[in-house]
């Protein structure tokens, strides 16, 4: 009986080691079977892992895989050597029609990505090739007692996908390559990092004094500590800002997670720059090797132990760490993917506790297709969910729109983790607002900055914060931020601006800012300007002002720029308009109020699915639409252009590139210089002659002097400019 290769490799002593494709198919079964069993269905990731190379036993892949390897150069390639299609074909051979989105498209597009269902109809009305072994002893397969509704079906085939790549993957790899294999293993539970949180949170109560706000902090912690006693769910944690929730709500996860037998963590967060910070803070108590962050902007030359920054790379994977840190685009638009990079990780959130951190930001616009994956993940993969902010929108009962095809039904309930009578909104009230809906012009916002020493201004939009910014006198310590700052650039000043606040000795401490600064980011300023908007933007612009309660009442002035233009159409505008509806009687910083605010913004809206996710993947469970629908959810719309500016050694990285072409760890590196614009700044920029496309995709703006050190990139004509002066 011949031998059938899945994969193959020479050894030091030169020396051809096969792995047969029985061997294979069964290490991927018993894994993938694994996984599924997280959820009550490992029979059906056993048949996946069963089936899925079936193909690999025709002549044309075998004469490939020996072509391609260098075992057989000599050797030619016949007929089509693609393989996915033949486990599919046997899968529904076996196993029917009824089980064609469980179990022949994942088979299928294990390499390529979940197909629409059209598409998968098409690829397996084929023959299977006559060398093929059709015999398979079919399993017997149970149906999962599932309370199953038409929006969860789509999620469970994509869990099952999810289940069969990463066998597929981990399988190859403990083949393929052992030493990065042997680094997944080892790693500590939740029960043994525990203690360390315990340890820590002990210190930093040593060390606190006696003021109101650390008393209120603990008894937020102990209530925290108190709740997590509870079952699997839906539970918020609604603290203003500055009353130590991350800690708190890690707590809580912690012990919720060990309660319930639970594996891991998630914190979810809507920016990078509060990313960085969560992710240091636990590095420093659980240690490196415990908490993965995973964000487009990541920097790899945080971890100096190069075995530990492998380990990273490798649980960027399929986040098979303990800890895990992301952005809300990382876990929603995987939770809607289709393709096997994506996917891979799905499964490892199955028993996890998932904290959803400044939930206000998840986008209206996709809030349907959102909140009915969650309810799908608590209710087949036993995920709790912890919503915290300091602004927390309506998310359970019905939520309705401006018409009735907009309403859609939240979650059934939501237990908050602190009482009423708490009254934190009362007891950390260290901010009032002054708001002024009079229109004012950039000079005149630049002069009221200037009556303050230490002073706070978050502005809408990047064209704001620049031309505020340029107004203002340089004195002292006064700075910009904004996205026209490349990511590397903006972490630099966040930690100038934190580091300027604990000296005295600064006496003027002036920073304008967008959006980019208001939310979770540990900054402490006596007053804060902010530009009109929704209340939840404006409170947590407050959440600046004041932290710690050392200046008694502070103010945050909300004013606007209508004297030079009115606000941005879109979420913006009906966030502002939704705050101006409610008048001007009311406690700002009231939980009833929030809610009354998130009901107004909510009745402006046309849908909460504006990409009609629903009709790709909902009805029927027959016809799912994977790929079309992973196209169309896109949380951030990708209508700008990334290009890579001249900040430190970003040029230096840009000609490795081309010497040496793409890696994983340079793109890492990369994206910390990559500033994201819109096409019409981009083709003015193309005009000027002053960016290139280095290589198919990657576009440099190569001309020093067009990325100016306080504000980023220009897109004004510098260069004109230059050489009229001259």
């Amino acid at each position: 009986m011949k031998q059938i290769i899945s994969h193959l490799y020479t050894d030091n002593s030169g020396n051809w080691v096969i792995q047969s494709n029985d061997e294979h198919s069964m290490g991927v079964a018993k894994l993938a079977s694994q996984f599924a069993g997280e959820f009550g269905m490992s029979e059906y990731g056993k048949v996946l892992g069963l089936l899925h190379d079936k193909g690999k036993e025709t002549d044309a892949f075998q004469r490939y895989i020996k072509s391609e390897s260098g075992y057989d150069p000599n050797i030619k390639i016949i007929g089509k050597h693609h393989h996915a299609y033949v486990g599919g074909i046997l899968a529904q051979k076996y196993y029917g029609k009824a089980f064609s989105n469980l179990f022949v498209n994942q088979i299928v597009s294990h390499h390529t990505g979940l197909h629409d269902t059209d598409e998968i109809k098409a690829i397996v009305n084929q023959d299977i090739p006559s060398e093929v072994n059709i015999y398979h002893r079919k399993e017997k397969l149970n149906r999962p007692g599932l309370n199953m509704q038409a929006n969860d079906f789509h999620h469970l085939a994509r869990m099952l996908f999810s289940c069969l790549v990463d066998a597929d993957y981990l399988d190859t790899e403990a083949f393929m390559d052992k030493e990065s294999s042997a680094l997944r293993k080892n790693k500590d539970t939740l029960k043994d990092l525990l203690p360390l949180l315990e340890n820590k949170l002990k210190d930093l109560k040593s060390k606190a004094d006696c003021s109101e706000v650390n008393i209120i902090r603990n008894q937020i912690l102990q209530q925290c500590i108190k709740m997590a006693d509870t079952p699997i769910g839906f539970y918020s944690l609604t603290v203003p800002t500055g009353g130590g929730k991350t800690l708190s709500s890690l707590v809580w996860a912690m012990k919720h997670a060990i309660k319930n037998g639970q594996k891991r963590i998630v914190i979810a967060i809507p920016y990078t720059s509060i990313i960085v910070q969560t992710a240091s803070i636990l590095r420093s108590i659980f240690g490196e090797e415990n908490v993965l962050e995973h964000h487009s902007c990541v920097d790899p030359e945080q971890i100096k132990d190069e075995r530990l920054k492998e380990k990273m790379k490798l649980a960027t994977e399929n986040w098979d760490y303990p800890i895990i840190v992301t952005t809300n685009v990382q876990l929603f638009e995987s939770m809607f993917c289709n393709k096997p990079s994506a996917c891979r990780k799905l499964h490892n959130i199955v028993n996890s506790v998932i904290i959803q951190d400044e939930v206000q930001t998840l986008p209206m616009d996709y809030l349907q297709p959102i909140v009915d994956s969650l309810k799908t993940y608590n209710k087949l993969f036993n995920v709790s969910f912890l919503f915290t902010t300091a602004s927390q929108p309506v998310l359970s009962g019905l939520i309705e729109g401006c018409n009735p095809k907009a309403a859609f039904n939240g979650i059934d309930h939501i237990t908050e983790i602190i009482p009423d009578d708490f009254k934190l909104h009362e007891k950390l009230r260290r901010v009032k607002l002054s708001i002024n809906d009079e229109g004012k012009n950039y000079d005149e916002v630049a002069e009221m900055l200037s009556q303050h020493k230490r002073v706070l201004c978050i502005v809408n939009t990047r064209r704001d914060a620049k031309e505020i910014y340029q107004r203002l006198s340089q004195e002292g310590v006064t700075l910009h931020l904004s996205k026209m700052m490349c990511p590397d650039h903006i972490s630099e000043t966040i930690k100038s601006i934190k580091t300027a606040l604990k000296d005295d000795k600064n006496e003027i401490i002036r920073v304008v800012s967008t959006q980019l600064i208001e939310a979770g980011v540990d900054l402490d300023f006596p007053v804060v300007f902010r530009q009109e908007a929704g209340l939840d933007s404006i409170l947590q612009a407050a959440g600046r002002c004041n932290r710690e309660g050392r200046c008694g009442l502070s103010t945050t002035y909300v004013f606007s720029l209508s004297k030079e233009h009115s606000l941005p159409k879109g979420d913006i505008q009906a966030a502002n308009s939704a705050r101006l509806n409610l008048g001007n009687d009311h406690d700002w910083f009231a939980p009833e109020t929030m809610t009354s605010f998130f009901k107004q913004l909510y009745c402006r809206k046309e849908s909460f699915d504006k990409k009609d996710i629903r009709h790709y993947l909902y009805y029927p469970t027959n016809n799912l639409s994977f790929q079309t629908a992973a196209k169309e959810f896109q949380l951030i719309e990708d209508d700008g252009v990334n290009v890579v500016v001249c900040w430190k050694n970003s040029i230096d990285l840009v000609q490795q590139l081309l010497v040496n072409g793409p890696s994983y760890m340079l793109m890492k590196k990369l994206s910390k210089f990559m500033v994201n614009i819109n096409r019409t700044d981009f083709k003015a920029l193309v005009d000027m002659g002053v960016v290139s496309e280095k290589k198919e995709g990657l576009f440099v703006v190569d001309y020093k002097q067009q990325y100016d050190e306080h504000i980023g990139l220009r897109t004004d004509n510098n260069w004109t400019n230059e050489i009229l002066i001259q």
